[in-house]
């Protein structure tokens, strides 16, 4: 029991901020190559602006379902009173 509740706190506790530090970096890179092939083909600039902001959502939306599952795992840790009564 204390072995998954250990892997529970872990999985909170850094599931939600690599989740989100892996999304910043996808989106800065998404945003970089947009604004450099507009620069590039300026008269693709509409199409590619419309295909970067659907990237960008995409990879919002897997943000949001990593909040998600973090607010769903904590609900499932125990409170620091029942881990004090849990056998050793």
């Amino acid at each position: 029991m204390g072995l998954y509740l250990f892997g529970l706190a872990l999985a909170v506790g850094f599931g939600l901020p690599v989740a989100v530090l892996s999304a910043a970096i996808g989106q800065g890179r998404a945003a970089a190559a947009a604004l450099e092939g507009m620069a590039r083909q300026p008269e693709a600039a509409g199409s590619i602006r419309t295909s970067m902001i659907i990237a960008l959502a995409f990879i919002e939306s897997l943000v949001i379902y990593a909040l998600l599952i973090f607010f769903l795992l904590q609900g499932k840790l125990p409170s620091i009173e029942a881990l004090a009564q849990l056998p050793k």
